[in-house]
């Protein structure tokens, strides 16, 4: 599939043909057709005195976010960013740039689809059986979701969001979990990116999902155990579909933090992110390597999601956020040569520095962050680590596991979870008629019901596969240990959560020697990680595996800080 879901950026999923009217255009600004941009507030910057320094700046306000500081404005000034960025009230602008290279293949989720030898089959792993398909969900198994069901199945009151790509609600094992009111699509496409538009308002309608990434996350936290096809971490919990992501695997700021607001307002328990904010894979706020409007957008980035993020968590969101591919320490992170991914800078190389510079949501406040193990235990050798941002691992799949065994680069040690036909055909893996085309059928399952409807799955590998499960147990805290709020509705304090997610992870020590090496899986020396920490906590598993049953039964203790 022609999507990446390894990092982030600024232009807004949003390209609207806008014009301004009565601006003029001043000496020394040529005129151009209006550009879009984001643009955000100061910190203490009331909301009409930053429109007032966006006006003054020569753009017009679209739209406006009041909550985060954040506005949607025009301008025919060739100079606006620079403007924006030198006025006191205002952070930066960063353009909505309808510019974008074509959209990557993600080496890491489906390194399986690329590798020679990827033609053999599950590797022989079974796992505990609930619905058909369960047999081949080791990651079920590892964190005891089958134990835990049978004491907690979920609540269908606790909703989790799905901030992705969107979901698939036609699909058999989503469609009975799927929350119509709830669900939002804040990505309208970007025809240069995402493709010819599906509809005419390039709003694609809740419930479908085009990229197909939403839709597997999605159904290892809440797929139905329904006795078909396979289930979920937390089978009996709402699906919320946030759509804060391109069909293409861009995710960008605007729709992202939107999505955010918008699960704070709904009161949504738990939001799984599996991604990284467009265009940027580390947003830094002075990076010598960066031009100044560089520098300014990002510093508009971090100051827009750690806001949003905020705002999710004091309105009782969970927020739970893979770790990353990049197999990297996050506090210690390599020169950044993939950044921008977006727009009409080409990539270039920027040295990292940690004390400034986030990687955004999972380094944000209040998230959870998730690395990813395979099916032995070990960390899988994409994920990043480090004692600075870890919060528990979880099964995020490993193809190169198993080295010297018959599971060795077998489908088995990947994630299997739903999937949206429509992808599947797009990218040739389903034909018309609906049939797994030869030579896919080891990567690709078609489930049918008595009645001819059908579901289909396939097999992925990455943090974005471990994020979900530890979302899954998330939601069965809530949905276990959670009681009426006094807003109204049913939950439990974030903070809580969070606590009893480490307090019943299942510890686990680093390797040794602690210098992980991965060279009889056929890597480098750039994917050598040091396990720093101790059996408690530590770079690899943070507090440890996460465990639902553990979870479930485990009493909740009052709050402790930290």
């Amino acid at each position: 599939m022609s999507k990446r879901f390894t990092a982030g950026a600024v232009a807004t999923a949003t390209v609207l043909a806008l014009t301004v009217t009565g601006l003029g255009v001043p000496a020394g600004a040529a005129p151009t057709s209006a550009r879009t941009f984001t643009v955000v507030a100061e910190d203490g910057v009331a909301a009409d005195a930053a429109v007032a320094a966006i006006r003054a700046a020569g753009g017009t306000v679209v739209s406006r976010t009041d909550d985060v500081g954040m506005f949607q404005v025009t301008s025919d000034r060739t100079d606006f960013a620079s403007r924006a960025t030198a006025a006191p009230a205002l952070i930066g602008a960063a353009e909505q740039k309808a510019i974008g290279r074509k959209p990557k293949l993600d080496r890491v989720e489906q390194e399986h689809l690329l590798a020679a030898a990827a033609g053999k089959g599950s590797g022989g792993r079974r796992a505990a059986r609930m619905d058909p398909l369960d047999d081949k969900l080791w990651g079920l198994d590892m964190i005891r979701a089958d134990r835990a069901r049978k004491v907690e199945p979920g609540d269908r009151r606790v909703t989790v969001g799905v901030l992705d790509t969107g979901l698939d609600a036609s699909h058999p094992d989503i469609a009975p979990n799927f929350n119509w009111k709830l669900s939002r699509n804040f990505a309208p496409d970007i025809v240069e990116v995402d493709g010819e538009c599906e509809v005419p308002s390039c709003v694609d309608p809740v419930g479908t999902d085009d990229g197909g990434h939403g839709t597997h996350v999605a159904g290892t936290i809440g797929a139905a155990a329904n006795g078909f096809g396979l289930s979920g971490v937390a089978p009996k919990v709402s699906l919320v579909e946030l759509k804060g992501g391109q069909d293409s695997g861009y995710f960008f700021l605007e729709p992202v933090v939107k999505s955010l607001l918008h699960a704070g307002r709904a009161g949504l328990d738990v939001v799984n992110m599996s991604f990284y904010v467009d265009p940027w894979l580390y947003n830094c706020t002075a990076n010598p390597a960066d031009s100044p409007e560089h520098q300014a957008e990002q510093r508009a980035i971090i100051k827009a999601m750690k806001r949003a993020l905020t705002f999710a968590h004091n309105r009782g969101v969970t927020l739970v956020g893979s770790l990353g591919n990049n197999h990297e320490d996050l506090a210690n992170p390599r020169t950044d040569t993939s950044s921008p991914d977006y727009g009409d800078t080409p990539p270039y190389p920027r040295e990292i520095d940690n004390n400034s510079c986030w990687d955004l949501p999972v380094e944000g406040p209040h998230v959870i962050g998730v690395s990813s193990v395979g099916p032995s235990g070990k960390k899988s050798d994409f994920s990043n680590y480090g004692t600075e941002e870890i919060g528990v691992a979880a099964p995020g799949g490993w193809f190169r596991d198993g080295f010297g065994t018959d599971s060795y680069r077998t489908y088995g040690n990947l994630i299997l979870s739903t999937y949206p036909k429509k992808v599947l055909q797009e990218e040739g893996a389903v034909d018309e008629d609906g049939n797994v085309v030869p030579g896919a059928e080891t990567s690709v399952l078609k489930e049918c019901k008595r009645n001819g409807e059908c579901g289909y799955y396939t097999y992925l590998q990455g943090t974005s596969m471990a994020s979900p499960h530890a979302s899954g147990v998330a939601a069965l805290i809530v949905s276990k240990h959670g009681k009426p709020q006094r807003r109204g509705g049913f939950g439990l304090h974030p903070d809580l959560v969070e606590q009893h997610l480490y307090r019943t992870a299942a510890e686990h020590a680093c390797p040794e020697p602690r210098l992980q090496q991965y060279r009889d899986e056929g890597r480098d020396e750039s994917y050598d990680a040091y396990c720093a920490g101790g059996l408690n906590f530590n770079g690899f598993y943070g507090y440890g595996i996460v465990d639902a049953y553990a979870a479930v039964t485990t009493p909740l203790r009052p709050y402790a800080r930290p």
